[in-house]
């Protein structure tokens, strides 16, 4: 069992149960899944080749191999046609997703250059969060020299959570560090 899982179901859980005022511990939210995902486009010259690194650079980042996304439909401003292949994604859960999780919020976020925490304004109303990283060598398995370009890539955190109220205390009792909200006074 990972680190932060033992200390969500020692501590976590019970002062989530204490503060939401709730017996049943299956109504209290947990982690669902992480999706990790990185968008390349049709534009560049060498579109698989770019794949390949892609795919490569977020299988060593998540553990696991990653699936190619396709769009669905056309659209002329990105040139892109329907089926083709315009990402990558990895869909954590269980172990591997505590594992991320971990990493994410003790080793990756605070390695982010001028951090000052993760924006107040990634929820999306329904106890998910979303988070956009401008490059992936912050990660610390990925190596400077193996990489063709800087690549960003999205986070989806996605939680029972009921509301983002709910989403947001696990997420700062898991350890994400958000950004202070400056008061108006």
């Amino acid at each position: 069992m990972n680190r932060l899982h033992k200390t969500y179901i020692e501590t976590i859980l019970p002062a989530l149960k204490k503060e939401f005022g709730r017996e049943n511990t299956l109504s209290i939210p947990r982690l669902t899944k992480i999706v990790v995902s990185v968008g390349v486009g049709t534009k560049e010259d060498n579109h698989d080749k770019a794949l390949v690194s892609v795919a490569e650079q977020l299988a060593i980042i998540t553990g696991q191999k990653p699936k190619k996304t396709i769009a669905k439909q056309a659209i002329a401003g990105f040139k892109t046609r329907q089926g083709d292949v315009i990402g990558l994604m990895v869909t954590l859960h269980g172990d591997r997703m505590w594992e991320f999780m971990d990493k994410l919020s003790s080793i990756v976020l605070p390695r982010v250059k001028d951090f000052q925490g993760i924006s107040n304004t990634g929820f999306d109303g329904h106890g998910n969060y979303n988070l956009g990283m401008t490059e992936q060598i912050v990660f610390p398995e990925i190596e400077y020299d193996k990489i063709d370009r800087i690549r960003g890539l999205q986070v989806t955190i996605v939680t029972s959570a009921k509301n983002d109220v709910e989403a947001k205390k696990l997420l700062v009792l898991l350890g994400v560090p958000f950004a202070k909200v400056e008061s108006a006074s």
